[in-house]
């Protein structure tokens, strides 16, 4: 496949945390003149089928994703896999282990929230998530826009839903070395995901690349739809300085959330390697 064209590879769909079926999202990468596409749901990989589908019928090239939760020095962070066997039971198991504590920390978070005169959140956001196994910050916003505690998603994760904040819990995710082998031994490539959200200093940041560079990871996100113009540029020298492949995804959850729509990013910087040029034989 030729380079430049309008890749997105990064998407939620009602599998994670997102409110569109795989199908939905097909349809509408295909309507937004998307090119290639991956769904890349959270610690999820039940969707897939589904989206090779969807895309097969909308004309769409396809790449299997997966964005799994990291710990990393004590943050949480986000290392997308693309190309990948679905089927590969390792990968499966590695992310049975990871959703296993998204449950209690759910019920810790409507705990957290109720003291601070919300209670039901829990319940309330359960009414938003298609799998209750994979229950998440992005449901409890939606219920607390529902019932009027907020105008906007955004301003639901900027009073209540992050670190400092009443209703923010902490998880232990998978270890970064474990992630990034659970999608390479099946074939895929790992990629760090939008990598100015973590406010990491240059120290930290630096170790993230070069331990994930060390386990075998292969590309990072340049353009997403959390990144500015400037960190697009920031992360384009990043990979030129580890040797690493260029991604981009919007990041797409749900239609009138977040910073882009699905398919409107702007192109890569020149001078990159995609990450689709290392994954030709695992296209859909």
């Amino acid at each position: 496949m030729s380079f430049p064209l309008n890749a997105d590879l990064h998407c939620h769909s009602a599998r994670s945390d997102g409110t569109l079926t795989p199908t939905q999202l097909a349809e509408r990468a295909r309507a937004n003149g998307v090119d290639l596409w991956s769904l890349t749901d959270h610690d999820e990989i039940g969707g897939q089928p589904e989206a090779i589908e969807a895309a097969r019928v909308q004309g769409l090239r396809y790449l299997t994703g997966v964005e799994v939760s990291v710990t990393f020095a004590d943050t949480t962070v986000h290392i997308v896999g693309l190309g990948f066997d679905h089927a590969d039971p390792r990968l499966a198991e590695g992310l049975a282990d990871t959703r296993d504590g998204r449950v209690p920390r759910a019920v810790e978070m409507g705990e957290q929230l109720a003291k601070t005169g919300i209670p039901g959140a829990y319940e309330g956001a359960l009414k938003y998530v298609g799998n209750p196994h994979m229950i998440a910050r992005p449901h409890f916003a939606r219920y607390l826009v529902e019932i009027g505690v907020c105008e906007d998603v955004p301003e639901v994760f900027r009073k209540y839903l992050t670190e400092g904040k009443p209703g923010y819990v902490p998880h232990r995710w998978a270890r970064l070395g474990d992630a990034v082998r659970w999608i390479t031994q099946g074939g895929g490539v790992a990629v760090i995901a939008h990598p100015a959200r973590y406010k990491f200093t240059p120290t930290e940041e630096y170790a993230l690349f070069s331990e994930f560079r060390q386990h075998g990871g292969q590309g990072v996100e340049v353009v997403t739809g959390a990144h500015s113009a400037q960190e697009a540029l920031r992360y384009a020298d990043m990979a030129h300085e580890f040797g690493l492949a260029a991604s981009r995804g919007s990041d797409f959850h749900s239609p009138g959330e977040g910073h882009i729509d699905l398919g409107r990013l702007p192109p890569l910087p020149a001078g990159l390697t995609p990450v689709w040029s290392l994954l030709q034989e695992r296209l859909f």
